[in-house]
């Protein structure tokens, strides 16, 4: 299960106040313990789920406010927001070691993800939405040169990011070298590589490296990765999306990791 930071960060580890939309994430939020200020439902809106919204603000003391449909699709950038929005708390990155420390804590072979410069929104929240089912200990993102964890980032991972563990590199080298410090193999994904994706050892600490949407993991950082693998393309389009390949080759290393254990498949 992934960890929730709760600490006060720093002005550094911060980012900017999001708005939250959507049932999933807005429930995702409340749930997480993370601060809110503030929680907007569309007038007229009745249902079961927005009572446990409502409920679970009442709680932590957030303000409910009913505002015309409008006022929500102009706060939100969107008629999607399924009649309700949260303005969140600011943003909290993990300090590295922070987030190494307690991913070791957790499990004594954690199994990291990291993306170089992955601009699109929807690509970042949905790979966060398949890291966190997956088990991952924590995510770590470049500083610049990256989509941040904003509202699209949020609704997209219906609201797995705000349980996962995220920490922002301003040199993402840098970043990898402290990982290998640690005890981690970086392994990167990679479709000019020699080695299949399941001919790789994922058993001990691992960090997995998924690249740019256009031009894949950067050559100074494909030049820190310990290994690169590919996934096999079988017909005509050369690569798949980053969130589908970060998926791939997440679930990769957890079948490897199970199979070494010799356990049983969990069943859920």
């Amino acid at each position: 299960m992934a960890y929730v930071a709760t600490a006060p960060m720093s002005a550094q580890q911060q980012d900017d106040r999001p708005i939250v939309f959507g049932r999933h994430p807005v429930r995702e939020w409340l749930l997480s313990g993370r601060r809110a200020e503030k929680l907007y439902v569309r007038e007229g809106l009745r249902s079961p789920w927005l009572a446990e919204l409502e409920a679970l603000a009442s709680a932590q003391r957030v303000p409910i406010q009913r505002v015309p449909g409008a006022r929500l699709d102009s706060l939100t950038g969107t008629r999607h927001h399924q009649g309700v929005a949260l303005i969140g708390g600011l943003v909290a990155y993990w300090a590295l070691e922070t987030l190494l420390e307690q991913a070791f804590a957790q499990d004594p072979r954690p199994l990291l993800l990291v993306l170089d410069q992955i601009v699109d929104p929807h690509n970042v929240g949905a790979i966060l939405r398949t890291a966190e089912a997956a088990g991952v200990q924590g995510v770590i993102v470049p500083k610049h040169g990256a989509a941040p964890i904003s509202p699209a980032v949020l609704k997209t991972s219906a609201g797995a990011a705000v349980h996962l563990a995220i920490a922002r590199a301003t040199n993402l080298v840098r970043a990898l070298q402290t990982l290998k410090q640690a005890g981690f193999w970086v392994i990167g994904a990679d479709q000019g590589a020699d080695r299949l994706l399941w001919e790789q050892d994922y058993s001990g600490p691992t960090a997995l490296v998924i690249g740019n949407e256009g031009k894949g993991i950067r050559p100074l950082v494909r030049r820190h990765c310990d290994a690169l693998v590919r996934i096999p393309m079988r017909g005509q389009v050369a690569s798949l999306n980053a969130s589908v390949a970060a998926a791939v080759l997440l679930y990769a290393a957890l079948e490897d990791r199970w199979r070494q254990s010799l356990k049983p498949y969990p069943a859920a």
